[in-house]
């Protein structure tokens, strides 16, 4: 499916993945989702696309000159060694309770995700 502005969706496969694993990720490590929903959703559409494109959920949030390459040093793979060492998401999609930004969700639906990313 493509978005209104030419720039392909994650597939529905790569999506769910992603879905699950940031949901089980935030339970198993005791954090929570954006207060504001949309800026989840889009993170994981964004490591949905890598997962599809690049075969690694990489880091949508920062830029690389070489994809492939930071796929293979798997250092921003996520979840990325800031938040598996210290529970740092740039990303802000794994957020720690005491964050200003931190929602109580633990959990989105695929309907969410399209909901919010079909419109960029």
């Amino acid at each position: 499916m493509n978005q209104s502005n030419g720039t392909k969706q994650a597939s529905d496969k790569s999506l769910e993945a992603m879905r699950k694993f940031s949901e089980t990720y935030a339970k198993r490590t005791g954090t929570y989702f954006c207060a504001d929903l949309s800026i989840t959703a889009v993170v994981i559409e964004g490591l949905a696309k890598h997962k599809d494109e690049l075969g690694a959920p990489l880091c949508p949030c920062r830029h690389y000159d070489d994809k492939a390459a930071e796929v293979e040093a798997a250092f921003w793979n996520c979840p990325c060694v800031p938040m598996r060492e210290r529970k740092e998401c740039h990303c802000m999609l794994f957020l720690t309770p005491e964050n200003d930004f931190a929602g109580k969700s633990q959990a989105i639906t695929v309907e969410e995700i399209r909901a919010t990313t079909n419109q960029y």
